[in-house]
């Protein structure tokens, strides 16, 4: 078995309608769901993505209003990393300057072109310019499709040791292709978020959850192997969850050896399952089992104002 990659990245927010103006307004995503943190209802959870919120491309938060912040390091992913066309660099670079955000020059990383950057609460970003990119399915929006973001490029996770970890990602399908310094890059044969970078400092601080920090990272597997999937983490020594329905993928949670924590997300139905493409993220969604709850959540939920 083998994963091809990323299926989605979970963060902490705070002001559900600033998070909502950035990602969408900034970054060029699209809303696909608006839903709530089904662990903790009065949370919203936000879903952004491609047109489809394909797997791969899809980001989502748990916005906490007035969440204090969180403090990036080991134990976390520590960096998002989004593809972008090798043609876009100049494009982007002017972007974020005229919607304010304070980007670090372009850098080169193991031959791409890396631009640095902060979303409001502080979760380090990068946008990776490649220069074989996937078509995608680009959205509507502020950014032209042939500067979109196509989805994940990949997440660098902050280690206080990486061995286990590495071995971890072995046993995934991920393969060991290159380093420089404390960086170690393991790749997969999917399109999007295919890489993952493990950064070693066993002096570097412990991550502290909050706003602006990671809460987890999944990856894509195929329904009929989740239990498998199941097994492979159990032999590998960690103590993974049992399969839960999440409504728009089932999921299986395991927080690996160094403390990151992973979860293993079927590829379907999808986020069209309870919505029409048109429609996606138009709306509170909820899933049947908390249905009978609406009225209390809705009340419950801060105003979510749509991005200009």
């Amino acid at each position: 078995m083998r994963t091809p990659g990323i299926h989605h990245v979970t963060a902490i927010g705070s002001d559900p309608s600033r998070n909502l103006e950035f990602y969408t307004k900034t970054l060029g995503l699209r809303l696909v769901k608006q839903s709530v943190n089904q662990d903790d209802v009065g949370v919203y959870h936000l879903f952004y993505g491609d047109e489809q919120g394909s797997p791969g491309t899809s980001m989502t938060f748990f916005p906490y209003v007035d969440a204090s912040p969180g403090q990036v390091g080991t134990g976390q992913v520590s960096t998002v990393a989004f593809l972008i066309p090798d043609s876009a660099v100049d494009y982007w670079v002017d972007r974020l300057a005229a919607e304010g955000v304070d980007a670090a020059a372009p850098e080169e990383r193991f031959g791409d072109t890396v631009i640095a950057f902060e979303d409001p609460d502080g979760l380090p970003l990068e946008l990776v310019a490649v220069d074989d990119v996937p078509e995608g399915h680009p959205p509507e929006g502020p950014v032209p499709d042939e500067h979109a973001i196509r989805g994940f490029h990949s997440v660098a996770l902050s280690l206080a040791s990486a061995d286990e970890t590495a071995g971890l990602l072995q046993t995934m399908g991920f393969e060991a292709t290159e380093s420089e310094h404390d960086r170690q890059r393991f790749e997969s044969d999917g399109d999007l978020g295919y890489v993952v970078d493990l950064l070693e400092d066993p002096h570097a601080p412990r991550g502290r959850p909050g706003a602006g920090t990671v809460h987890h990272v999944a990856f894509q597997v195929d329904e009929a192997e989740q239990e498998a999937w199941r097994d492979v983490l159990i032999e590998a020594g960690l103590r993974p969850t049992e399969i839960i329905d999440r409504k728009w993928f089932k999921s299986v949670y395991a927080r690996e050896h160094a403390g990151v924590l992973f979860e293993f997300a079927t590829k379907s139905p999808g986020y069209t399952v309870d919505e029409e493409l048109e429609a996606l993220g138009e709306r509170l969604v909820l899933p049947e089992w908390l249905e009978d709850r609406r009225e209390e959540i809705e009340a419950n939920l801060p105003e979510l104002r749509p991005a200009d």
